[in-house]
């Protein structure tokens, strides 16, 4: 760039730097910022536009335009050209406006006159803010020096606009991140909760966009970039895995570090007038813009080691966030785009509730919020942008919301939800210890799911009458090699002691589909949860499995124990894998260990295909648990991480709830043990209709024990019954309706 541009470019940010910091309100800042633009770009207008809602822009500020049109004129996203700079993210730089596509003419604003137009987005990090214009009389179109000079321009309002500089009495010039919002997403884990916000990458705020002194900051980049490269360089001479594809993924990490074409741009950066962190900041907003939207799967998981790379080297240079868990506020609701369980597991149970914008109902995340009962919302989406640590947020897992920065009247109405909730929970408490009996006499065993060690003293407190799925994988998924059989054996004894003689069933592996080890090379499958994936898994490595069930008999010492394999589709897979328990119990016997007292070797019923299997198989097989999250996704063929079809599908569906009819006969025919897992099994009425389908034995997440008990003791499931016959012979979609209705009147 020429060295008289370089000058005038630092001439405008040293006037902005004056006008922002003078004791003036916010619409005269801004209407002194577009004044100085227009003068020193020798254009007649300059508009700033910002977003008054997230569809909307309002013309906040111009210089040239009719003042009677500043916050009057308004654009939904993508309509004429500031519309399209804005829903782009792209300059839009042309010396004709009226004969450019998409033009819209607004009468009120008096810009019949000009005919060039040069939009700039405002944006920071991938938030748009606003578009920043100038429009000339004389047909021109702008130089790529006089864009780039905007650009930079546009980089200093969005941070002044994220420091609320320009607040005023405007909608859309309101202060960023101190208005209530109402974020709605999925529910993960049910739950209400009330804390502050604790952001697992702490937003690096950059309070001095423009400097005066731009050798010093020059040497402040190169400083913080050195101790950047040579943290990357640590990183692959300390790297402890030997996995090629790990190895490289930290190459092209220190490939970005060390880009000279990266530095060059940050450099004349700030050799126009910006600050070290801004011009980190402003390469990032234009990398996030360029390729967010990329098609290539490659480009978006290269803008993803950019980002990374962005927010170390702005730790470095502004100091913030070296101490995030320090800083935890006392009611911590973790919020972050998406964590994995080795993370969420370092931060404990002091969490209150959390909030991803990201995220699946089968995420490992989600299965640890879960085991603890902590409230979970995902795919929230904007949640890591509005919030900061620190503010209030209300986390609402029974509808999928949160409410960050709540007004009084949401806050008053979700105490007084919580208020309500804690009065149930002293309901339920009172009938901890007594069993789950129906009036007409049915005894439902009510068990727990768990996958920590953590989670069993829930055991006593819920009143859980043992564990119907012990997940085994999460032991794999939060370490970075495989375990030990010894340390496997250890653990699984630590359970079984924990359990006081109470049934533990062990769920042997289930990986694959979402559930991928950090040591194993991952599949590229087009249907991954159609593919190899659990059980499928351990029979192809029979070695895993062998060392798995080793572990487990050495755990159980001579006491009773109870294993089941995950997403049997078949007989004949049953019989491999029980091959194998076969082949472990001779090898303990061999080496002179204790066998179990008693041994059950059950399966999971995830797969419509295996209720269709032989009646050997049912006499074979000591007990089958229904998947239910696995099985509703494949009876109707509806994913259950894909938010648009998940929800499709009622568990109460007639035709899901003859086929379970189905299985509870064949089973009963058969006099083999039938329990029923999974999300479902924990809501009260999907559990209600359960056991009048036949089902005795259920399994749920501890916090779901006490409302399932309280109604089943009130209610006849033979009553029941006939209300669902009732809804299936009206030809009822689902029988879910009746049954709420006749509720109404009995409990």
């Amino acid at each position: 760039m020429p060295h008289r541009l370089e000058t005038e470019s630092r001439k405008l940010l040293g006037r902005l730097r004056e006008a922002l910091a003078a004791d003036s309100e916010g619409q005269a800042r801004l209407n002194k910022v577009v004044d100085l633009i227009a003068n020193s770009m020798q254009a007649e207008v300059c508009s700033i536009y910002l977003f008054r809602d997230a569809e909307t822009l309002e013309l906040c500020a111009t210089q040239g335009l009719c003042q009677d049109a500043v916050h009057q004129t308004r654009m939904r996203l993508g309509e004429g050209l500031v519309g399209q700079t804005a829903k782009t993210g792209q300059v839009i730089n042309t010396a004709d406006a009226p004969a450019a596509k998409g033009f819209r003419y607004m009468a009120e604003t008096g810009e019949e006159r000009y005919s060039s137009f040069c939009g700039v987005p405002i944006q920071r990090l991938g938030d748009a803010l606003g578009v920043l214009v100038v429009q000339t009389k004389a047909a021109r179109q702008l130089t790529p020096d006089e864009v780039y000079a905007l650009e930079i321009v546009a980089m200093v309002i969005a941070e002044m606009t994220e420091l609320g500089a320009f607040v005023g009495e405007g909608a859309a010039l309101s202060a960023r991140h101190q208005q209530p919002v109402m974020l709605r997403g999925s529910v993960a884990q049910e739950g209400t909760s009330e804390g502050q916000v604790f952001l697992h990458e702490p937003r690096v705020v950059v309070t001095n966009p423009i400097s005066d002194d731009p050798d010093r900051e020059l040497g402040r980049l190169r400083d913080g970039v050195e101790t950047l490269r040579n943290s990357v360089d640590s990183m692959l001479t300390g790297a402890r895995t030997v996995d090629v594809d790990q190895i490289q993924v930290l190459e092209a990490y220190r490939m970005f570090a060390n880009s000279a074409s990266w530095m060059k741009r940050m450099e004349a950066d700030v050799a126009n007038g910006l600050s070290a962190e801004a011009a980190v900041e402003k390469e990032q907003s234009l990398a996030r813009s360029r390729l967010s939207n990329a098609g290539d799967p490659y480009l978006r998981e290269r803008l993803h080691d950019l980002d990374d790379l962005s927010n170390r080297l702005l730790r470095i240079l502004t100091g913030q966030g070296a101490d995030v868990v320090a800083d935890m506020p006392e009611n911590p609701i973790l919020v972050a785009r998406n964590i994995g369980p080795g993370e969420l597991l370092e931060y404990g149970k002091a969490l209150k509730g959390i909030v991803l914008e990201e995220g699946s109902v089968g995420s490992h995340a989600t299965i640890v919020a879960r085991a603890w009962a902590i409230p979970l919302v995902i795919n929230a989406t904007g949640v890591t942008r509005e919030a900061l640590t620190g503010d209030t947020i209300l986390v609402d897992g029974d509808q999928g919301i949160a409410h960050l920065r709540p007004d009084d009247t949401v806050h008053a109405a979700f105490r007084d939800k919580i208020a309500m909730q804690t009065r149930a929970q002293e309901r339920y408490a009172s009938i901890r210890d007594l069993p789950a009996e129906t009036k007409c006499g049915n005894v439902i065993s009510l068990q727990m799911n768990a996958g920590l060690i953590a989670d069993l003293p829930s055991l006593a407190g819920s009143g859980a009458e043992g564990v119907g799925l012990f997940r085994t994988e999460l032991q794999f998924l939060i370490r970075n090699q495989m375990p030990r059989r010894s340390e496997l054996s250890a653990l699984y004894a630590r359970v079984l002691k924990a359990a006081d003689g109470q049934r533990v069933a062990f769920r042997t592996l289930d990986i694959g589909s979402d559930k991928v080890l950090p040591y194993m090379k991952p599949n590229d499958e087009p249907n991954p949860a159609m593919g190899w994936r659990a059980i499928r898994v351990g029979l192809d490595k029979p070695g895993v499995l062998r060392m798995q069930l080793q572990a487990l008999l050495r755990a159980a010492d001579g006491k009773p124990l109870s294993v089941m394999f995950p997403f049997v589709a078949q007989m004949s897979e049953f019989e491999a894998a029980k091959a194998e328990m076969d082949k472990a119990l001779a090898r303990e016997k061999i080496l002179g260990h204790a066998l179990p007292e008693t041994l059950e070797i059950g399966a999971m019923l995830e797969t419509p295909s295996l209720a269709y299997a032989p009646d050997a198989f049912f006499r074979e097989v000591d007990f089958i648990s229904v998947g239910g999250n696995d099985l509703k996704q494949f009876f109707f063929a509806a994913d259950r991480e894909n938010e648009r079809v998940r929800r499709r599908y009622d568990t109460l569906d007639v035709s899901f709830l003859s086929f379970l009819a189905q299985v509870v006969k064949r089973c009963a025919d058969s006099g083999t043990p039938l329990s029923f897992c999974g999300e479902d099994a924990g809501r009260p009425v999907e559990a209600l209709c359960l056991a009048a389908l036949g089902f005795r034995s259920l399994s749920m997440r501890p916090a779901s024990i006490g409302p399932v008990k309280h109604l089943l003791r009130r209610v006849d499931l033979g009553e029941v019954r006939k209300i669902m016959d009732g809804a299936i012979k009206k030809g009822d979609q689902s029988v879910r309706r009746a049954v709420a209705d006749w509720l109404v009147y009995q409990v």
